[in-house]
């Protein structure tokens, strides 16, 4: 996508772009089957896989913060909503690690939430906080592999892929002495305990390096990841290096590639982390945009003291015309480091030696989210880093708009430090109101190490958090390991009611000890008083044994809405699944129509859906409106229409049944479904054939009438 003349920044460093193919992959057993096997034997207490300090000279000193907020404004905290479930997670030893600190992540799906830690990950009910599965070493789903991912290091990330309804488990591996292996699995179901496609991605193309902290995101066109990068020592820091994975192929277990530009910046050992953006809600960037990558604002690096943004766009089927360049850079307000030039200066409730600040990069998410359409976007992203202010650290938080096309500016920035606590290792996100939430640690000399998190609603004053509230109170403290703490936490968005806020975080439950933390994970909503809305929903077919698959039904407002998804399938006859998705669970339903052919409607078992059954065998080329009538809360009432185009054999979406589709379907034949061609398995057999090419053939000719 073109930048525009504003945006444009000098960019003299050039990328030397890498292919690596995955030396292998497969498709492994069911992990409910697999947590059975046995395991190794426990490893002996040790500090987890060094995250070598960015070796950038840091300023040293206090200096007054412009942004601070230290008051509540527009909430009192005993007004912030509390959680809604709160229970613990994977508790040290994290099965086979025994380490600290334990890299606490996490993420939500549409019925499960998978935790990860050094060096397990556990499935958990997400209704009820009950434990499905685990927790279960992460490196046993790669068992009967071969190679260095059977033993895996650490640094994990698990990701909900929300637009393929898919897993995705990463963590590094140790080949010789040092982290040069990703290590990353695609489930191939929307179950997270079920089977998994497995790769094994070895990074000594791009150097005989120390490849750490590696951070993933999902885009439409990739997935991304984020390293920072060693010398093989781990002595001296050579830069970040962004990476693109080839997300369509691995969505159906097929060999794939990654390619990089190198490390990025000149000189590249003077630039700044750099983070990939993670998509939120069931609004697409718009076509073909790159994905985002934004850099620590660092005062004393390349990037001075900016939200120095970069454009990475992926080809991986002609990996010369791929592109890695600035986009934007304005100004961040002027900060002080937190622990500048050293580890550890967060105290805790009776312990001498301080805890880990982890200061020098941002922090885990860089959460993207379109509030418009794709053809008129409105696109905000959020994260986090730790500052010095005030004499204690605060969380830094910031919103930039319009990253993909500009003009890039800075919508919200401000550091939360209220008291004399010191709040660090933060996470951020936003719900689809525009309603924002920050979780982070929080100590001081008079408390233990706490779990809290902080909001405000989007019609608050600019800049500024409403209130707090405590997630989980930890009574213990920590001492040795290097005073490492939490390396990272996570909040992330229900993607049904895209209102749910789930964090997740670590904390010390009694005493004073070196290898003793516990996880917790709780989830909690902004806003209380939440209205009643239809936030997104979908047509839902099951492909046989290839399970269900969704397309996507956009609810698009505003004059370039409402949007027209085309469901192209004649699953069954002509019978579908409409998913409504709603902010609040749903009491009552008061009937549903339909333009076309019969529909009927139930609350699902997840309340805030309503499942409508729809009988449209007789309906092929046209558009067809769908509405709940009278659907209630128990306090709001409102009608949910959504309108569809139904045009059998359609496979790309276009609204017209042509040459084109034959030859999607043509060359997908053989396959069985996945989330990348499912729409050229037009019967929903699970496999796409010379049946599929018949059905688009005897439907040529057809095409949707104009929009109603």
């Amino acid at each position: 996508m073109a930048q525009k003349p504003s945006q444009q920044t000098a960019q003299q460093w050039q990328p030397r772009w890498v292919v690596v193919a995955s030396s292998h992959n497969d498709v492994s057993a069911p992990l409910r089957e697999m947590a059975t096997w046995p395991l190794p034997p426990f490893e002996r207490e040790h500090e987890a896989a060094e995250n070598p300090k960015i070796g950038i000279v840091r300023a040293s000193g206090d200096r007054p913060d412009p942004v601070v907020q230290r008051k509540f404004l527009s909430r009192l905290t005993t007004n912030i909503p509390g959680p809604i479930l709160n229970f613990d997670g994977i508790p040290f030893p994290g099965v086979v690690c025994n380490c600290a600190p334990p890299d606490t992540q996490g993420y939500v799906g549409l019925t499960q939430y998978v935790q990860i830690v050094n060096e397990a990950y556990q499935v958990f009910d997400k209704f009820s906080g009950a434990s499905v599965l685990g927790p279960v070493a992460i490196h046993n789903i790669w068992s009967g592999f071969g190679g260095v991912c059977q033993n895996g290091s650490g640094d994990p990330v698990v990701l909900y892929d929300k637009l393929a309804d898919r897993w995705l488990i990463s963590q590094f591996a140790v080949a010789g002495s040092v982290p040069n292996h990703q290590c990353i699995a695609i489930s191939t179901t929307r179950d997270a305990t079920g089977s998994y496609y497995r790769y094994d991605f070895d990074l000594t193309a791009y150097g005989s390096n120390f490849y750490d902290y590696p951070k993933l995101s999902t885009w439409p066109d990739a997935y991304y990841m984020a390293m920072n990068v060693f010398n093989s020592s781990g002595t001296a820091y050579l830069g970040t290096e962004p990476f693109a994975f080839n997300r369509t192929k691995m969505l159906c277990g097929l060999p794939a590639t990654v390619i990089s530009p190198g490390v990025v910046g000149t000189p590249a050992n003077n630039e700044d982390p750099v983070m990939p953006a993670d998509i939120d809600g069931p609004v697409l960037p718009p076509p073909g945009a790159p994905n985002t990558f934004v850099e620590f604002p660092d005062i004393t690096g390349n990037n001075l003291n900016s939200y120095r943004t970069w454009h990475y766009h992926v080809d991986f089927a002609v990996p010369a015309n791929s592109t890695f360049t600035q986009f934007a850079g304005p100004a961040a307000a002027p900060f002080a480091f937190l622990c500048p030039g050293f580890r550890n200066c967060v105290p805790e409730l009776g312990v001498p030696a301080a805890l880990d600040g982890l200061a020098d990069r941002l922090m885990f998410r860089f959460a993207y989210r379109n509030f418009g359409t794709p053809s008129a976007p409105n696109e905000s992203v959020v994260a986090n880093y730790s500052v010095l202010s005030g004499g204690v650290a605060g969380v830094r938080w910031f919103e930039l708009k319009n990253v993909t096309n500009g003009p890039v500016t800075v919508n919200q920035e401000s550091t939360y430090q209220p008291d004399t606590t010191w709040r660090w290792l933060g996470s951020v996100a936003m719900d689809h109101s525009g309603d924002l939430a920050v979780g982070f640690s929080a100590s001081s000399p008079t408390i233990n190490p706490q779990l809290r998190y902080a909001t405000r609603l989007s019609g608050s004053p600019p800049s500024t958090l409403d209130g707090e509230a405590h997630l989980f109170d930890g009574l213990g403290a920590q001492t040795s390991t290097g005073n490492r703490w939490g390396d990272y936490s996570c909040m992330t968005v229900d993607p049904v009611d895209d209102t749910t806020m789930w964090y997740t975080n670590e904390y010390y439950p009694t005493g004073i000890t070196a290898f003793n933390w516990r996880t917790r994970i709780g989830t909690f909503r902004i806003n209380p008083a939440q209205p009643l809305v239809n936030v997104s929903a979908k047509s839902e077919v099951i492909h046989g044994a290839a399970g269900p698959f969704d397309i996507d039904l956009p609810l698009y407002a505003g004059a370039t809405g409402p949007g027209r998804g085309v469901e192209c399938r004649n699953g069954s006859g002509g019978s579908y699944t409409i998913i409504f998705n709603f902010t609040n669970s749903i009491t009552a339903v008061g009937g549903v129509t339909s333009t076309c052919g019969t529909a009927t409607a139930a609350i699902g078992a997840d309340n805030h859906q309503v499942l409508v059954s729809l009988a449209a065998g007789g309906c092929n080329a046209q558009y067809i409106t769908v509405t709940l009538n009278n659907v209630s809360d128990g306090t709001n009432t409102i009608s949910a229409p959504v309108t569809f185009g139904l045009l059998i054999g359609d496979t790309n979406g276009n609204g017209t049944v042509n040459s084109s589709d034959v030859a999607m379907t043509k060359a997908q034949s053989g396959a069985a479904a996945c989330p990348p061609n499912f729409r050229t398995d037009v019967n929903g057999d699970g496999n796409i054939n010379s049946s599929d090419v018949a059905l688009v053939k005897f439907n040529v000719g057809n095409s949707l009438p104009t929009p109603p």
